[in-house]
């Protein structure tokens, strides 16, 4: 059985149509009753109901986990899991949310997925592994836009050039942001960015470096941002040091610096509070036309020691539209011919070509490496 919580959400509900299109009718569940309802009484589904919190206070992510575990779940919660195999978990901000549910995972023996890109978070999941070797479940966080797209083509490339130390990924595109992700990145942006050097994750500035990107359309600034494969990356490929890059006009730029200075004030509970309902106001998430019509792309490279490098690129559909689809491929394979138990990277759970098994995905390595 396939719960997923969090399903009333924008990409949520993306996943329901997406599974009920497949054959598939999993269980919804969330914190409220009525917000699932409609959707459920929409495809005559299920809904199970048990909140879900962060076992610390919401204030900033931390780039490494907790100190100790997040507290035992409650009984509403173990019960919400009664008979379910795979929990695909789409309620955000995740470094709130996810801790209990993995934990919850674990009592019941249920499989981990979420969709998570949260450097925080996958580092939590990380920590999981042998327990979740130990319980025989498998935990797979990332299993969307972020990180499928870049953990697929980082795989490639490390297979590809044998030996290299630096990975560097980009990506570029989309049609704007749903309530739970401008949430993670105003409300959950306070370490400011993050690299790899050397196998240490280690803060940086916002924005900390600016580069021309060589997409397979055109080349676009871009500059670093904390995503996801910053912790990822090296599970998949053995790669020590790893800097990823999002493509942004200037105004974007400017506005990520700004946000630095300001950042002090959202960390203050009125001031999240009040931003939060304006997001939840003013925010719905990109339309079907323009999840249709929008392409993502994205490219990496990766630098051997002795100075060779290889690139190479992917494109994607629209970046909500894709987790949707990788969701719950990603699901419907751990449902049925589940992965080694233990933590997991798409890559290292489907391998790295899983990327070109999905439909409008291509990847496209150059033809050699070059000095």
């Amino acid at each position: 059985m396939l719960l997923i919580y969090g399903a009333n959400g924008f990409t949520g509900q993306l996943i329901v149509e997406e599974c009920v299109r497949r054959g598939l009718r999993p269980v919804l569940a969330g914190r409220r009753a009525d917000a699932l309802m409609p959707l459920a009484r929409q495809y005559g589904l299920e809904v199970r109901v048990a909140s879900l919190f962060s076992g610390h206070a919401p204030g900033r992510p931390r780039l490494t986990p907790p100190g100790t575990l997040p507290p035992v779940p409650h009984d509403e919660l173990l019960m919400m899991l009664d008979g379910v195999s795979v929990v695909l978990h789409c309620a955000g901000p995740f470094f709130r949310t996810s801790g209990l549910m993995v934990q919850a995972c674990l009592e019941v023996g249920a499989h981990y997925l979420d969709i998570t890109g949260e450097i925080a978070v996958f580092e939590a999941c990380r920590h999981r592994h042998a327990a979740a070797r130990q319980r025989e479940i498998v935990i797979l966080p990332g299993v969307g836009f972020d990180v499928v797209p870049t953990d697929c083509l980082a795989a490639r490339l490390a297979a590809a050039l044998p030996g290299a130390t630096q990975l560097e990924l980009a990506f570029a595109g989309g049609g704007g942001f749903s309530r739970g992700t401008l949430k993670t990145m105003l409300l959950g942006g306070g370490e400011g960015g993050a690299i790899r050097q050397d196998g240490v994750i280690i803060p940086v500035p916002r924005a900390w470096r600016t580069r021309v990107i060589p997409f397979r359309d055109k080349p676009r600034t871009s500059v670093t941002i904390p995503w996801g494969d910053v912790s990822t990356a090296q599970w998949s490929t053995k790669i020590p040091t790893i800097h990823t890059y999002l493509a942004l006009p200037v105004s974007a730029r400017l506005g990520m610096t700004v946000q630095g200075a300001l950042q002090p004030l959202l960390d203050i509970p009125a001031v999240r509070r009040l931003v939060e309902r304006q997001i939840d106001a003013r925010v719905s998430g990109p339309n079907a036309a323009v999840r249709a019509r929008a392409r993502m792309q994205i490219w990496g490279r990766v630098t051997h020691p002795d100075g060779r490098t290889l690139e190479g690129t992917a494109v994607t559909p629209e970046g909500y539209r894709f987790t949707a689809i990788a969701a719950v491929e990603c699901a419907q394979r751990v449902l049925v011919h589940p992965p080694e138990p233990g933590y997991h990277t798409p890559s290292s759970a489907f391998g790295a070509h899983f990327l070109e098994s999905l439909p409008e995905c291509d990847v496209q390595l150059a033809s050699g490496s070059s000095r």
